[in-house]
């Protein structure tokens, strides 16, 4: 199975770090975000790694250049402008074949197992979910008999990782263009085409410096 990493935002909340760094690029412990998760995706047995970028993403290129220091083969997808989260998946779909694929922000910081997320999946999408973190206490779906929903009034909800095994007949209507993957993973959810999991480790949404920090004290505790 190939892997996507999402390496294309601006990470505006983390400014002034991201003004000449692309949040990828972005250090916790002394190492890159995108690299911890480069290192974990090749201890899990994936070699082809699809990445795409946008602000500033030169450096991400020159920085994890071929991927064979890691013991894996990248490949960009430039966007120039942003695409969101969907379109960006779209636009790199050549580059990730006709198999479901894994997929994960580049802006999280997690040391869930990307071994066991199996292959094929059952459906459009699988979705690795987390606690509800204090930053989003709403959370986003529910997760039930392994189906995931989208969030009802009376149900117990839970975050979306931002890991997730996609298959590209999820964008089979989808079209060039900037757009988002909620709507897409809603609409397969009302045909039961969304199964789930609930993460089992640490993770954290690194979207502030105050998320940073959070990591920084994780890998410290770790050591």
């Amino acid at each position: 199975m190939k892997a996507m990493i999402l390496a294309a935002g601006k990470g505006e909340r983390m400014r002034p770090l991201t003004l000449t760094t692309p949040k990828p690029l972005v250090r916790a412990g002394g190492i890159p975000l995108i690299e911890y998760h480069l290192k974990a995706l090749a201890i899990a047995g994936f070699t082809e790694i699809v990445i795409n970028h946008a602000w500033l993403g030169q450096q991400i290129e020159n920085y994890l250049g071929d991927g064979s220091q890691y013991g894996v083969r990248i490949h960009y997808s430039p966007e120039g402008e942003p695409l969101e989260t969907g379109g960006g998946i779209f636009r790199a779909l050549p580059l990730l074949g006709d198999d479901a694929f894994l997929v994960v922000n580049g802006d999280i910081w997690t040391d869930y197992d990307f071994s066991v997320l199996k292959h094929p999946i059952d459906g459009l999408a699988h979705l690795v979910l987390a606690d509800n973190p204090a930053h989003h206490p709403a959370g986003d779906f529910s997760l039930r008999d392994g189906l995931v929903r989208d969030g009802q009034a009376d149900d117990a909800t839970l975050t979306y990782s931002g890991i997730a095994v996609l298959h590209p007949q999820l964008f089979k209507n989808c079209s060039a263009g900037a757009f988002k993957l909620a709507p897409l993973l809603r609409a397969a959810m009302t045909q039961g085409q969304v199964t789930g999991e609930r993460l089992d480790g640490r993770w954290v949404d690194v979207g502030t410096h105050e998320r940073l920090a959070e990591v920084e004290t994780l890998i410290e505790a770790s050591r």
